[in-house]
């Protein structure tokens, strides 16, 4: 079914009502700054953020229900905060600290809407069924290349295959692993199975992502060790209810790393590129910039085509040409 189309006086009234939200909003953290103590801010870290209430963590570990001021803009999951304490135990962020990195995504509008601040890996989840698509798995290496993050590949449900089955599905997708994207083969049903996983999270902030099915909650919960207990935490803490859980939600993991469970990486997509900005999401071909004849070459039939010899050589996965070209035409439609 689709959306029914707003009049202008609707919008404008959704708007009327929305900035007297955010007043309100304001206004009570101001309230709150105005019966806090003298002490002065201190850093924190979001672990999870709902309308304008976040859960921080503070310097001692401890999590603090804080609000925050409308100017500070859009705080994210990961973010490194300063917050002032009030009475009550709670806190007001007063600061947004530079960010190292920011995963965002388009919104409804094409805006980038930032989902996840400050990870320093992300990992694509891929599983043998639902049956996985090159094309997705590309734009989260892209994704993870602009960002400057590290990039690998999850194997995940090894369990539902036999040795055969299983050596094949990793043979498809070695062609990454030749670009430095390394892969991690795990099932979260069997022994031992999630040391590989382990090993690559640690020292790192990781985001999970990937389509829905492919096992990423399962992964998040057997990774975790009392998953349930740091969902009952997180709505007591907020005092917001289970539905917290539904939010972007930073855990720290028991290998020395953190992990971010974020709903919104299951359907993902990227922002508006330039064809350049395209071709520096590709290892293989940011390589080979300027070697074609062309300064415009498309890569398809041009005389001269570094990519297209590169191909031939075996040293291009026409898989991974395949999405490049389909994620051009997408740029050109823009």
């Amino acid at each position: 079914m689709s959306r029914r189309r707003l009049s202008k006086q609707q919008r404008a009234r959704i708007a009327r009502i929305q900035e007297q939200r955010r007043r309100l909003a304001d206004a009570r953290a101001e309230s709150l700054l105005g019966n806090g103590d003298a002490s002065p801010p201190v850093e924190g870290r979001v672990i999870v953020r709902h309308g304008r209430s976040l859960l921080v963590r503070g310097s001692e570990d401890e999590a603090v229900h804080c609000l925050f001021r409308q100017n500070l803009g859009e705080i994210v999951c990961g973010d490194r905060v300063l917050w002032q304490p009030v009475d009550g135990g709670a806190g007001v962020v007063v600061a947004l600290l530079e960010r190292d990195t920011v995963l965002s995504r388009p919104d409804h509008a094409g805006h980038d809407k930032p989902i996840a601040a400050n990870i320093s890996q992300l990992v694509v989840v891929l599983a043998p069924r639902p049956e996985p698509t090159g094309f997705l798995l590309d734009q989260y290496l892209i994704a993870a290349e602009r960002i400057g993050v590290r990039g690998a590949l999850c194997l995940n449900k090894a369990d539902l295959l036999d040795d055969t089955e299983r050596a094949a599905f990793r043979q498809r997708f070695a062609h990454y692993e030749d670009l430095g994207y390394p892969l991690i083969q795990v099932s979260a049903k069997t022994t031992h199975g999630l040391e590989p996983l382990f090993e690559r999270l640690r020292g790192h902030t990781s985001i999970l992502v990937g389509q829905s099915g492919v096992g990423k909650s399962s992964l998040i919960n057997a990774l975790l060790p009392n998953p349930e207990l740091l969902e009952g935490a997180l709505s007591e803490a907020t005092g917001l209810g289970r539905h917290t859980t539904s939010a972007a939600t930073l855990y720290a993991l028991e290998c020395g790393g953190e992990i971010i469970d974020s709903p919104g990486v299951r359907s993902f997509r990227l922002g508006r590129l330039t064809r350049q900005e395209l071709e520096d999401g590709f290892p293989e071909l940011r390589t080979l910039k300027g070697q074609c004849r062309f300064n415009d070459c498309t890569h398809r039939h041009e005389p001269g085509c570094a990519v297209r010899k590169a191909l031939e050589a075996g040293r291009i996965h026409p898989d991974r040409l395949a999405s490049f070209h389909h994620l051009a035409a997408q740029a050109a439609d823009h």
